[in-house]
């Protein structure tokens, strides 16, 4: 069973980050960016819960709206989703041997 969203953004490395980031978007989305993959460090090594927490921050409503918007978030998002679907598959694989 997996922790909730709610529980995981708890996290306070995270809400550091969280907090850092606002109000920063429209004057600099890369540095925004890059905190972001700080936080995230390597993808594919990363943990599920920090794939999680920047997948649902980067699909909010400032982004999902078009308020936000740069080239450098599509490619985090991009990242994040063709990760979490490896992680998917490999498990379905592991579970079918």
């Amino acid at each position: 069973m997996s922790i909730s969203l709610k529980e995981i953004v708890k996290d306070p490395e995270w809400q550091k980050i969280r907090k850092e980031l606002i109000g920063k978007w429209n004057n600099s989305p890369k540095l925004c960016c890059s905190k972001l993959s700080t936080f995230l460090g390597n993808i594919s090594s990363t943990s599920d819960d920090k794939l999680r927490i920047v997948m649902n921050y980067l699909t909010g409503s400032g982004f999902r709206m078009g308020k936000i918007k740069h080239s450098c978030v599509q490619n985090i998002r991009n990242d994040i989703s063709n990760e979490m679907k490896n992680r998917k598959l490999k498990k379905h694989y592991e579970n079918k041997l």
